[in-house]
């Protein structure tokens, strides 16, 4: 079987790091990604993806990216299902695996050149998680 899925779109607010009581790094976002048409009124239009990331991967996202940021995604997606007042409900989302940042950062925030740290937009290799290192 096969499940995977490439995006390529702007957040659609800040990232908000969460750790879970074990201190495992997770990230929830909604990318912006526009569709490859125009509507009829001559428009583009998007459609706004949900997705999750663990670890790494959420960390590299809460370090360096803010709303509006042109950020790439590869993963898979997942189908979560839950009921309320006697109704399931489902949700599908995208479990991020890696993340490719496509633009510089903002001027306006620190520089990491003095830092010592090698800049993740200097072909850094995606971070390689398996299905083993997630909690679920």
């Amino acid at each position: 079987m096969i499940n995977n899925v490439v995006l390529v779109g702007r957040l659609t607010a800040e990232p908000e790091l969460r750790k879970t009581p074990n201190g495992v790094s997770s990230l929830q976002g909604t990318l912006a990604v526009n569709r490859n048409f125009k509507n009829h009124n001559g428009e583009r239009e998007a459609d706004f993806i949900n997705f999750q990331s663990w670890r790494g991967v959420a960390d590299v996202i809460a370090q360096y990216c803010s709303k509006g940021s042109l950020i790439g995604i590869t993963g898979r997606l997942q189908v979560r299902s839950y009921e309320k007042n006697g109704e399931r409900h489902y949700v599908t989302y995208v479990v991020a695996e890696t993340v490719t940042l496509l633009e510089k950062r903002n001027n306006n925030q620190n520089s990491n050149q003095s830092s010592g740290y090698n800049s993740p937009f200097a072909g850094a290799n995606p971070l390689d998680l398996s299905d083993d290192d997630l909690p679920f």
